[in-house]
């Protein structure tokens, strides 16, 4: 892609070749930042339906390299690399961009380039804001992505810990899990912990439903093991991060509000204290028109999070 002029804003995107393009519209505030209204993506993710496109958060003017083993993880992903930069909120945008906005271009661009070299798209996002979460939030709506990274280093990838919780939001779990993994050597493991009421028979269904549907969307069933554990005095979050330890990376659904808060919400020591790898967060389906629609009227399914098991 050809570089363009690109006017005074706090952000910028790159295509997956690290070329900077500005975000075209006007300048508008969210949340504390100075961003574009009406930019777009670069890369049309449904030109690559099995990329499952993944948001990758990284403080940018920390550290010279991306972690070790992300991208072997993201081979096969679309990678929307976030390069952000959290201002006192006395410092405004514009100077913060001007003061560090050449050296996080820069780095994003060298980030950029080791992601595809490993086999990924990869396009970039840098922000300069006053509030990390709006901006994580707002991108994760802007490129619809299915899953959003905590970038812990590991050293080698051999298995992954995918946590199903039940039945919602099964089938953007097979498609992320399927898109990263499927024609590798990487092993999977379908947990899931038994309720107090649960019965072990129907748990073993469910996790047969979900490697199923992993072979289905391309996965060796012979590389996908299955692990039902009764619950004990222990949080959910406390058992994912002991089986965690036996595993390389961890992934879990978005379902449970604790969940997003615990990886959000906790300073990031003490995330990589319980998960010492790398733990991609899946996403809730972004309800449609038709949903809001019902859920004014007071209608609609039950479980209007769930998929189909059509995508």
């Amino acid at each position: 892609m050809t570089p363009t002029h690109t006017p005074p804003t706090d952000e910028q995107r790159m295509t997956d070749h690290g070329t900077a393009v500005a975000d075209g519209g006007q300048l508008t505030t969210d949340g504390g930042q100075l961003t574009t209204d009406g930019g777009q993506p670069a890369v049309d993710s449904e030109q690559h339906p099995d990329r499952p496109t993944i948001l990758v958060p990284l403080e940018v003017l920390e550290g010279d390299a991306l972690p070790a083993g992300i991208p072997a993880l993201l081979a096969n992903a679309h990678v929307v690399l976030l390069g952000y930069h959290v201002l006192p909120e006395q410092t405004a945008t514009e100077q913060a961009r001007e003061q560090f906005g050449k050296k996080a271009m820069s780095k994003l661009q060298r980030f950029a380039d080791t992601l595809t070299e490993a086999g990924a798209i990869a396009e970039t996002r840098l922000v300069f804001t006053h509030d990390k979460q709006t901006t994580i939030d707002r991108l994760i709506y802007e490129y619809d992505c299915l899953a959003v990274l905590v970038p812990n280093s590991v050293e080698r990838l051999d298995s992954v810990l995918v946590a199903v919780r039940g039945t919602v939001g099964i089938g953007r779990n097979t498609r992320l899990v399927a898109g990263l993994f499927a024609g590798t050597d990487i092993g999977v493991t379908l947990y899931h912990i038994l309720g107090d009421d649960g019965l072990e028979d129907d748990a073993e269904t469910l996790l047969n439903g979900v490697r199923s549907e992993l072979v289905d969307r391309g996965m060796d069933r012979d590389a996908i093991d299955t692990l039902v554990e009764k619950s004990s005095e222990q949080t959910a979050i406390d058992s994912i991060a002991e089986l965690g330890e036996t595993h390389d990376a961890v992934v879990m659904g978005e379902t449970d509000p604790s969940v997003t808060t615990f990886v959000f919400g906790m300073p990031s020591e003490q995330v990589a204290e319980r998960f010492l790898g790398p733990v991609l967060v899946v996403q809730r389906a972004r309800p449609t028109a038709e949903d809001e629609t019902e859920a004014d009227e007071g209608g609609g399914p039950e479980e209007p999070l769930s998929d189909d098991h059509s995508d």
